[in-house]
């Protein structure tokens, strides 16, 4: 994995790193850094827990320590993916209170091994509840796990907007207004931007000016410098589908130029991009081929 210049605060400067999510279930550093340098990875993105299920494992201080020591020396921005299965808009009282634990052990385990910021997902108003009691109940729960961000070292907290499925609170960009508005615009907070769940949930970055109106209006609606991390993933399915399948970079509905446009608008100047793309691909060579062909649209 190549030198990258990079900083806490904003991850990497005046370039784009390209990596994807990679496995650890053999250790962090020695199947996570292996499964990276396999696929030519400039970044990573790691779970630090089952992503299904509410463990909070303590990790290794041995491995983390080499992995974050090896991404530090080779300017490798890391980033940790929180479990899907946290969602503070929940009506069950117990899902709510097993989210806070999980997002805390992803926000300290992400300090611990170096990662700049740690990805949630964004959630939905579930049980019947209106959005704005789901959100109140955000600010409630979420706030006070920013409030603990006060290390130097500790991560970003990304929201996620997810493809709109179901009750979701956030799929457009226009749903970000509120939920930065909820948690007070905090400065620790920021945005990961899923390239299939925001064509999913109805922005048609296919279209010409697609790209550019859809990150033309992230930062309106969030502020300059907020967008901190995109996950680079074509879609299986149509624009507005609300259906959250990824699929290998050009062979999806999004197509292969969209990409490269992302590359050109300012909001994304240094913003890393992981691939989370089926790991078959094409001609049978997973990820890497996404992680190359990213890097051959990639301005020089």
């Amino acid at each position: 994995m190549g030198a990258i210049a990079t900083s806490k605060g904003g991850a990497a400067a005046l370039r784009n790193p390209v990596g994807g999510h990679v496995a650890v279930a053999g250790g962090l550093a020695a199947t996570g850094l292996a499964e990276a340098a396999r696929m030519g990875a400039e970044t990573v993105q790691v779970f630090v827990a089952n992503p299904r299920g509410w463990a909070t494992p303590p990790g290794s201080p041995r491995q983390d320590e080499e992995f974050r020591e090896h991404c530090a020396a080779q300017g490798v921005p890391a980033y940790v993916h929180a479990p899907y299965l946290i969602n503070f808009g929940s009506h069950t009282a117990a899902t709510v209170d097993h989210s806070v634990d999980s997002l805390r052990h992803s926000l300290r385990r992400g300090r611990a091994i170096g990662a700049l910021g740690t990805v949630v997902h964004t959630g939905s108003a579930t049980g019947g509840r209106s959005r704005a009691t789901a959100l109140a109940q955000v600010r409630e729960r979420m706030l006070p796990l920013l409030e603990e961000l006060t290390h130097e070292d500790d991560p970003w907290l990304l929201l996620e907007p997810t493809a709109g499925q179901g009750f979701s609170l956030c799929s457009l960009v226009e749903d970000l207004g509120p939920y930065f508005d909820t948690l007070d615009h905090h400065p620790r907070l920021g945005v990961c931007l899923d390239t299939c769940h925001v064509f999913a949930a109805g922005h048609d970055l296919a279209a010409v000016g697609g790209v550019k109106a859809t990150l033309d209006e992230l930062v309106a609606t969030v502020g300059e410098g907020r967008l901190k991390l995109i996950h680079a993933n074509d879609s299986k399915d149509v624009v507005g589908a609300h259906k959250d399948r990824h699929e290998n970079i050009g062979a999806g509905h999004i197509g292969a130029a969209a990409f490269g446009e992302l590359f050109r608008h300012p909001a994304t100047e240094g913003v890393p991009l992981i691939v989370e793309t089926p790991n078959g691909g094409p001609k049978g060579t997973g990820m890497a081929t996404d992680v190359a062909v990213l890097k051959s649209l990639r301005p020089a």
